[in-house]
């Protein structure tokens, strides 16, 4: 029996990884702060026949997430995959936010990752095998305004993953680490979050399905690589972000107004404590759902597309050449 341990479960992209995994018949743990949420969560995953446990509490406690890892090694013998998804976020300008809000993002979003993969390492290097997945954002590869904590985050989760992947390099080990990065999704995080504005916070398009993050965690399980990219726009913006950092960095400052919607009043949220909501995979922007002419891609074919390139370019300078030269004689 394959067990799978996910991080910030109970709604959105880890509801629906764990839906993933419990319809392929995996020994599904998932793990969240709010405890009623979490058991409606693993009520709907048991529903029709998927194996399910809920494990409630904060991942961003290094004693809490140890502890998971320690049960649910002697629940059922091992862990074969450990997602790290959970997160949390401030919308809002620097000025507005405190240091407390930048604090308990990264506590949240970055520490919860690094306690995460070494809890499942913890748990795979013993037995030299398994496979960890950081679920991070295409604001890691190009940040955006209003979300400077989250997208520090996330950029930190790069920094980690790269330098423990070189360490099992190292040491010839057998487990992998793979980052999934995440375009706009539609789930509940946007009602949930906290807001520092004046404005609801609108997720810009286009707007992809969670299920499509949980395949390409799926794919990151069946078939390992350094890095997925789910949506045309993750790799879009990791491209222009190479390309053209000077003009990537006007068109996101373009972006605040489209990330602001109707009038409210500023939100505590979740960051500090979960907020009340059902285990729903989707948010409430449905409506405005695309449907992917990718999917995701994975570096290992983006390298394989790299090298296509190479190799014709190659050889239409060598063409170049030789019809110069015979031109010439």
């Amino acid at each position: 029996m394959s067990v799978i341990v996910i991080t910030g479960a109970s709604a959105g992209v880890g509801l629906a990884v764990a839906e993933r995994f419990a319809k392929a018949d995996w020994q599904v743990v998932v793990v969240a702060r709010q405890a009623e949420r979490l058991a409606s969560a693993v009520s709907l995953l048991t529903r029709s026949g998927g194996r399910a446990m809920g494990l409630a509490g904060d991942v961003s406690d290094p004693e809490f997430v140890a502890r998971v890892g320690h049960e649910v090694t002697q629940a059922f013998g091992g862990i074969d995959v450990w997602v790290n998804n959970a997160m949390s976020t401030v919308i809002g300008r620097d000025e507005d936010l405190t240091d407390a809000d930048y604090r308990r993002v990264t506590e949240n979003t970055y520490l919860s990752q690094v306690y995460g993969t070494r809890a499942a390492l913890s748990a795979m290097r013993p037995v030299d095998r398994g496979a960890i997945i950081q679920i991070s954002s295409g604001l890691a590869l190009r940040p955006a305004p209003l979300q400077a904590a989250y997208c520090g985050a996330k950029a930190a989760v790069d920094g980690v993953t790269e330098a423990l992947r070189a360490e099992l390099i190292a040491a010839a080990s057998k487990i992998t680490l793979t980052t999934v990065y995440l375009p706009a999704v539609n789930t509940p995080q946007p009602l949930w979050a906290r807001n520092r504005t004046d404005r609801a916070q609108v997720i810009p398009d286009p707007l992809f399905d969670p299920r499509l993050c949980a395949e390409a965690v799926w794919s990151a399980v069946r078939r390992p690589s350094r890095k997925i990219f789910v949506g045309r726009s993750t790799w879009l913006m990791g491209l222009a972000q190479t390309l053209t950092p000077a003009l990537a960095d006007r068109k996101a400052a373009g972006m605040i107004a489209a990330q602001q919607g109707d009038a409210q009043l500023p939100r505590l949220g979740n960051l500090d404590h979960p907020e009340e909501g059902p285990a729903a995979i989707d948010g409430p922007d449905t409506a405005r759902v695309v449907k992917p002419w990718i999917g995701f891609v994975s570096s290992r074919q983006v390298a394989a597309l790299k090298w296509a390139v190479c190799g014709t370019l190659a050889s239409l300078a060598v063409a170049t050449g030789f019809a110069i030269g015979s031109s010439k004689r």
